[in-house]
């Protein structure tokens, strides 16, 4: 009489699906995450680029204290609304007023802005997508805010009571994809 001795050898087919599938899930999640990596990334160099945009603006009025008047006229800046470079460009030695250095300085941040100075093939490739600018103050000593709106990747809820930026329907129905950055200093003109 012959004993048959049946052990098992290796991974059954199905083991084998099971394994796959676990795996494949893993996999799926790691993408996931490096997704949300990438969109956190983004949002954090928008408000990187935004910080520093409003602070070199508020630099510029800080050491151009007579041309507050010009600074708080311009309105809401963004998407090519100062689309010629004022005359003269106050560079190079040209002599020019309060009003004349505010007015180029707010050209030239509005150009940061919009990510005009980086180019690819002659079109704008930084600064921030759908970008506007506002600057409000007392006109006199006390607080300026520069506040910077752009539309960021992903919808929220819950934005902030700012106006700057809301007009032009760039951030959605309900401005949901509304980033806002704003940044308050005290100024005392007369310095």
């Amino acid at each position: 009489m012959t004993i048959y001795s049946h052990s098992q050898r290796g991974f059954s087919l199905i083991e084998l699906l099971v394994a796959l599938v676990i795996f494949s899930v893993g996999l799926l999640a790691v993408a996931g995450l490096q997704t949300v990596s990438k969109q956190s990334n983004y949002e954090a160099l928008q408000r990187t680029t935004a910080a520093q945009i409003a602070y070199g603006l508020l630099e510029e009025m800080r050491t151009n204290g007579n041309g507050i008047a010009t600074y708080l006229a311009a309105g809401e800046l963004g998407g090519g609304s100062l689309p010629a470079e004022p005359a003269p460009n106050c560079k190079a030695g040209a002599e020019c007023n309060a009003a004349q250095k505010a007015a180029h300085d707010l050209w030239f941040w509005e150009r940061v802005l919009d990510g005009d100075f980086e180019t690819i093939a002659g079109v704008g490739a930084g600064g921030l997508l759908l970008p506007s600018l506002c600057v409000t103050g007392p006109g006199g000593p006390g607080v300026y805010l520069v506040t910077i709106a752009w539309r960021g990747a992903a919808a929220l809820t819950g934005g902030v009571a700012n106006a700057c930026g809301t007009a032009g329907g760039n951030y959605g129905a309900n401005n949901e994809f509304r980033r806002i950055l704003q940044i308050p200093t005290y100024l005392d003109p007369s310095f």
